[in-house]
């Protein structure tokens, strides 16, 4: 059973989810609303988003320092209670997520976040280089082309749509929902800075992402 964009949005509204997560249950049960639904709740994620509406005003200030001192982050992630702010489970996602910030080095936490201006002016300089390449396109391809790309570049700049540095396979903003099943309690990542030495100075060129990169590797191996 195929299903449209309409569909999505129909689930959205009905479970509160996503529009990918939506479209994840849709393409998971063939089409099927009611399967959609009972997949979404089966996985947790619509438990989760009924809890939307929930105050989560406790919480914890995490930092997080690259080893030699040369990257710095801090971090502020909301819950409800302070007896989740507590576990273990909430402080190990909190880290996770000072770690991804340290090297991804994201921007803004979500797509809501970017300035409309911003937006546009991103999406001005992809449509220039569509219109530049050496073959021409027709204007609706060129702007599916500028849709895919600027959801890339949400991808680079908003903490919530990168993958996970631990796991590729998800994003952060999954992550977030799968802890806020698994915890019971609505999660918020409400701000973050990141500083990096140096940062604005002329100095060697070091990609300290790819440093981290290199030491989750290792301690996942262990």
């Amino acid at each position: 059973m195929a299903f449209t964009a309409k569909d999505v949005q129909t689930l959205r509204a009905r479970t509160n989810v996503g529009m990918m997560d939506c479209k994840n249950a849709l393409v998971a049960t063939n089409g099927d609303m009611e399967k959609a639904i009972e997949y979404l709740r089966e996985k947790g994620i619509a438990k989760a988003a009924k809890r939307a509406d929930k105050i989560a005003s406790e919480g914890i200030v995490h930092s997080y320092i690259h080893l030699g001192g040369r990257i710095g982050v801090l971090v502020e992630v909301n819950c409800e209670t302070d007896f989740v702010a507590r576990g273990d489970m909430f402080k190990s996602f909190v880290h996770d997520v000072a770690l991804q910030i340290a090297a991804a080095k994201p921007s803004y936490v979500s797509k809501e976040e970017v300035p409309q201006a911003e937006v546009e002016h991103e999406k001005g300089i992809l449509k220039a280089q569509a219109l530049n390449e050496d073959k021409p396109k027709p204007m609706a391809i060129i702007e599916k082309m500028i849709e895919g790309r600027i959801s890339k570049y949400f991808q680079e700049v908003c903490l919530l749509e990168q993958p996970f540095v631990k796991d590729s396979s998800k994003t952060i903003g999954q992550l977030l929902t799968e802890t806020s099943s698994a915890i019971g309690e609505k999660i918020t990542i409400r701000r973050f800075v990141r500083y990096e030495m140096g940062e604005g100075l002329e100095k060697k060129e070091d990609n300290f992402a790819e440093e981290i990169n290199a030491q989750v590797a290792k301690m996942q191996s262990k």
